[in-house]
């Protein structure tokens, strides 16, 4: 795995990465949005409503965000003169916004067509309530925008936990997540996990889409894995809960083998618990992965083995100590 544990920076995305994601879940459409003006770049997450900007006021115009054109900003442009329309919307067109969208399946101005096709910019319609659209296109945004690397590892789900299997090249990554999809489990990504920051502050993992729902077992080459077990065998995407990190014996680093110290790994900022398998001839890795996952949702729980077990010793010592007297 990438040791890199550096925050990752949020980037822009382009508005043709905007429609492509998003034309779906907000019901977008194109209305204006001709070759390269669909390449300009959207630098902020927070969705812009231009009512202000519209009247002449530009002193605090976030024009680095998606504008949109709801009910009230209708209105006033619909209110107005068409030379006064004309000009305030070539104004508003002129100041370098990446894409405006007219919300609620309104019909769109014309001078909003003939301003945006002068200025390159895209026009989209949406059939979608304004506050839902800029609800829904905001978190959209926040996920396509987040901070992201790619590391290499394996990335499993178990029992509903998300578990990232990494390890030097040999290891038998690929060959454990094998074994772990053929007792039920499913896959997520395979040799390269993209792990971003979603809204909530937790670390989502994803596959590369070239990759998608395939893994390369050595000596066999290329599978597809939902034609091989079902689509039930793959997800799309995944919280990380903890990350396997299997390893050569004796390469532990000192790890406390009675498991109370908890090892963790901060990845984006976020620290994920950690634990370490050493591999060796016999050991059935996938079986202890597995346990390992059981054992995590037990202390999720509230059930930690260890302190029953020390409750237990304790509870023994006391009992002979009480017997001697």
């Amino acid at each position: 795995m990438n040791r890199t544990e550096e925050y990752g920076k949020k980037h822009s995305i382009s508005v043709a990465t905007f429609f492509e994601k998003g034309a779906g879940l907000l019901k977008m459409q194109i209305v204006v949005g001709e070759g390269d003006s669909l390449m300009r770049q959207i630098t902020e997450s927070a969705i812009n409503r231009p009512g202000l900007a519209l009247t002449g006021f530009y002193k605090y115009f976030a024009y680095r965000r998606v504008q949109v054109i709801g009910w009230a900003e209708y209105a006033y442009l619909s209110s107005i003169k068409k030379s006064e329309k004309q000009e305030r919307l070539r104004k508003f067109f002129s100041t370098k916004i990446p894409c405006v969208v007219v919300a609620r399946g309104m019909k769109i101005i014309p001078e909003i067509i003939s301003c945006a096709r002068e200025a390159g910019v895209p026009v989209f319609q949406s059939t979608m309530v304004t506050k839902d659209f800029i609800n829904a296109a905001t978190i959209l945004l926040e996920n396509l925008m987040s901070p992201r690397i790619n590391v290499h590892g394996t990335m499993v789900e178990i029992l509903g936990l998300g578990i990232l299997i990494e390890g030097d090249a040999g290891m038998g990554k690929s060959e454990t997540a094998l074994s772990l999809i053929k007792r039920g489990h499913a896959l997520v990504s395979d040799d390269i996990t993209v792990l971003r920051v979603d809204s909530t502050g937790s670390i989502i993992a994803s596959p590369v889409s070239t990759t998608r729902y395939h893994m390369e077992i050595k000596g066999m080459g290329i599978i597809h894995v939902p034609s091989l077990f079902g689509i039930s065998s793959v997800r799309d995407e995944k919280k990380l809960d903890f990350i396997v990190t299997l390893c050569k014996p004796g390469e532990e680093g000192g790890v406390d083998l009675t498991g109370r110290q908890e090892r963790k790994r901060k990845i984006l900022g976020v620290e994920i618990p950690q634990v370490m398998i050493p591999v060796a001839p016999g050991r059935d890795i996938a079986n202890i992965v597995e346990t390992a996952a059981l054992d995590y949702k037990l202390r999720q729980m509230g059930h930690d083995a260890v302190k029953e077990l020390d409750a237990r010793i304790i509870s023994l010592m006391r009992e002979g100590s009480s017997g001697e007297k």
